[in-house]
């Protein structure tokens, strides 16, 4: 692919050694460093990562936001790609970012590009899969990600302007529907302590609509009716989350108030 980019590709990571790999061995060759920074991990991550040419830092876990600003710092170059230990880039996103640089450095501060889930037990994402399209290479001058522990965003400054990449990197985030309902579980966890809540009246409100209107966003809108079983299974999950999280931000509100409406 030529010579690397002066591209720092950053992966934060814990217990990843089955899903790593992949991730560093497609950018190894196309950026000038790899930087893996892990929390702790006790399955080998860390050896599997250096084996294969990242450089491997620790970082207690404070958070999604306060990890991510941690590696943007430990980076050795001012451009950023940040890839999590579960998404594989494909050629297509691959070629797109080398072009950037190829005519003396990307014009816009700021390049998004989709990430496309994979479904647990496929290796590719479906047919005209969905899936968002995060600001993940950028100009750490220019912007860098926010320091919220639950969200995991760059910030950008007024104005700024955004390219769009072609390609997109295949989410393997759940190696089961078991560990998506464990991983949504404490997500909603963190939430329910860190999220503004806008009042216990409207949570109520709320409460009765939320699931069936987030299955109907997950199936149809985001079309994961076109995913077959584990498409329905993946926008049932999601939308028991989105219920979930309204009621334990309930069961927080309680708590703190005996019992009692607060903020309304």
């Amino acid at each position: 692919m030529g010579p690397r980019l002066p591209v720092s590709c950053f992966i934060i990571a814990k217990n990843e050694r089955d899903r790593i790999g992949a991730v560093i061995a497609a950018v190894r060759d196309l950026v000038d460093e790899v930087l893996v920074v892990d929390s702790g991990s006790t399955d080998g991550t860390q050896d599997l990562a250096s084996s294969l040419g990242a450089r491997v830092v620790h970082n207690d876990w404070h958070g999604y936001g306060p990890q991510k600003r941690f590696a943007e710092e430990a980076c050795r170059n001012d451009w950023l790609l940040n890839l999590d230990a579960d998404e594989v880039p494909d050629e297509t996103l691959l070629r797109s970012i080398a072009a950037l640089f190829a005519a003396g450095g990307p014009d816009a501060k700021f390049h998004a590009f989709k990430i496309a889930l994979v479904y647990p037990g496929e290796d590719r994402p479906r047919r005209f899969a969905d899936g968002p399209s995060p600001v993940r290479l950028y100009d750490r001058r220019a912007g860098r990600y926010s320091d919220s522990p639950v969200h995991d965003r760059v910030v950008l400054p007024k104005g700024a302007r955004v390219g769009r990449l072609h390609g997109e990197a295949a989410h393997f985030s759940y190696r089961s529907f078991g560990a998506l309902v464990e991983k949504l579980n404490g997500y909603s966890d963190l939430q329910a302590r860190t999220l503004k809540r806008g009042g216990r009246t409207r949570l109520l409100v709320r409460l009765p609509f939320e699931m069936p209107l987030a299955f109907v966003k997950y199936y149809l809108a985001r079309r994961h009716i076109l995913g077959g079983w584990r498409g329905f299974v993946f926008a049932s999950i999601n939308a028991f989350y989105r219920f979930l999280r309204l009621a334990k931000m309930l069961e927080t509100s309680d708590r703190g108030s005996g019992g009692r409406e607060v903020g309304d």
